[in-house]
């Protein structure tokens, strides 16, 4: 595989926050803890060592032994899970909603990192386990932004009623989708493997939590990924004394807030991920996930019936903690108060938020992970590769908006000059005499010489982008060729990784996908990478 990669500012697809944090700019090193190279994972162990108790890990493997049981897993994950009891084991986490057939592409560059960066830290680290998790936020309960994937150009989207938390819905009506799935498939031996993979996780699961679990441990269960659900009472008794804190007091609030507003101070202009709510959780259960509020000197559940004194909610929260869901916000604190985690890999997005949280995490007494950019990728066939040579395309060109690489390229190709600058500048020098010789004679005559410049220049201009246009007009099947192979690699004028489901690359490479982009994304490179196959 021949690799080459871009700086992710260069691509035009990632906010000014993210493309700081890589370049580590000062003015943001308030927001994190330490920055993702490998010789400060030596300081991080140490910290989250005396920062992580005992009988959280203990609580964790007996956790984890639960929810994998009746899941067949490989020889790798038996032994994730073992270390997981041992003091000298650390985690590295992603986490991802629960979308259909996992989504975007991207969800598979999320987990490869998690995977390569545990590989990285044994090599750096020997005396240590690092082991990947992959956190499935079984609790969201945003159906119609999981209930579909793009597939041949089509959305296979899974209609339904839904609501509480995503991962308890179950899988009723998915054996359509998957009979959908397959006419569009076709024959073959990689479609046959899609379709099997899809049967197996929806059709033969009571519901989603258990589909994806399955999905993530057939496409990495041979590399050691371990799979958490967050909705779990013996999990949630650890987050309670944590989520008292937040619902009695607004300590997130407050800390949270101070952190927006510093990070609004900044000249930068960054724009804020998420608000911080007064109480950031929900009531969970069975198909209701509300929002939980204070007033009138009671705690209510939104659009419901239910309240509580302050009483009968610290009583609820004792009695259920696995009622209390965290919010965007304190998710990430659950995530860290339950496993002995060192770096959290996720997209810009995420990252975005996380960077709001560190002012909450001090407070509550929880160490603060690295936070790390999840890998990108665009992937190029052999078929696509000679289909830009021939066009003498580069990829880099590809990253171009798409008026702006035709007009470029019209240009290159073009066998007569189409940029008018000379001429525009030919022009404004003979108007410079005119203005000294209309200041010499009448000053009042400065205004008519310049809306004859204006003028002049304008009527350059127009004529400029008219013979623009007849070229491209000349060069029409050219122009069609560069858009049909950008919108092949940029579908909907987009990042590949953001809209194509990993099924297109599979039915490609088949079961060689997976090692091919283990062995060519590396995380902490922090570029974006192209890989030409």
């Amino acid at each position: 595989m021949d690799i080459d990669c871009l700086p992710f500012k260069q691509t035009g697809y990632f906010s000014d926050l993210i493309c700081d944090y890589i370049d580590n700019k000062e003015s943001l090193t308030p927001f994190f803890n330490r920055f993702p190279k490998i010789e400060n994972f030596k300081d991080q162990i140490e910290e989250k060592s005396a920062n992580y108790p005992d009988k959280n890990r203990s609580i964790l493997y007996d956790a984890l032994q639960a929810q994998y049981k009746g899941v067949a897993i490989s020889k790798k994950t038996k032994d994730s899970l073992r270390q997981l009891k041992e003091p000298i084991t650390f985690t590295v986490v992603t986490g991802h909603q629960l979308n259909l057939f996992t989504g975007p592409l991207y969800f598979l560059y999320k987990i490869i990192s998690t995977i390569n960066l545990t590989v990285q830290l044994k090599k750096t680290y020997p005396r240590f386990n690092f082991v990947p998790v992959y956190w499935m936020a079984t609790e969201d309960h945003d159906f119609d932004e999981i209930n579909y994937f793009n597939f041949n150009a089509k959305k296979i989207q899974w209609n339904r009623e839904a609501s509480g938390g995503v991962g308890r819905l179950s899988t009723d009506g998915l054996d359509k989708i998957s009979q959908v799935f397959a006419n569009e498939l076709g024959d073959g031996k990689n479609a046959k493997r899609l379709n099997d993979l899809f049967e197996k996780a929806y059709v033969e699961h009571d519901n989603l939590t258990g589909a994806t679990r399955f999905l993530a441990n057939e496409l990495f269960g041979e590399l050691g990924l371990i799979i958490i659900d967050g909705d779990d009472s013996k999990l949630k008794k650890l987050l309670a004394p944590y989520a008292k804190k937040d619902i009695l007091e607004n300590t997130t609030f407050e800390k949270v807030s101070g952190t927006v507003s510093k990070l609004l101070e900044l000249p930068e202009g960054y724009t804020i991920q998420v608000n911080p709510r007064e109480i950031n959780y929900f009531y969970l259960k069975q198909n209701l996930r509300e929002r939980i509020l204070f007033k009138n000197g009671k705690f209510h559940v939104n659009d419901t019936e239910i309240s509580f004194s302050k009483e009968e909610m610290l009583k609820e929260l004792e009695k259920h903690p696995e009622r209390f869901s965290p919010n965007v916000i304190t998710r990430p604190l659950y995530q860290e108060i339950i496993l002995p985690n060192l770096c959290y890999i996720g997209g810009g997005g995420e990252l975005a938020y996380w960077l709001e949280l560190k002012s909450s995490f001090k407070a509550m007494n929880i160490a603060f992970p690295i936070l790390l950019p999840r890998n990108s990728a665009l992937v190029v066939t052999k078929k696509q590769q000679k289909k830009l040579e021939r066009m003498n395309l580069s990829v880099a060109d590809l990253f171009l908006k798409q008026n702006h690489l035709i007009n470029k390229k019209i240009r290159e190709i073009s066998n007569i000059e189409i940029d008018f600058s000379p001429q525009k500048r030919l022009l404004s020098e003979q108007f410079t005499g005119m203005y000294e010789i209309a200041a010499q004679t009448d000053q009042s005559f400065l205004g008519a010489v310049k809306a004859q410049e204006v003028k002049q220049l304008k009527g350059l201009e127009n004529l400029e982008k008219r013979l623009l246009k007849a070229q491209k007009r000349k060069l029409t099947n050219h122009v069609e060729r560069m858009t049909h192979i950008q919108n092949e690699l940029f579908p909907g004028q987009s990042l590949q990784e953001r809209n194509l489901n990993f099924s297109t690359l599979y039915l490609e490479y088949g079961e060689a996908l997976i090692p091919m982009l283990q062995k060519d994304l590396h995380p902490l490179k922090m570029v974006f990478s192209i890989l030409q196959h």
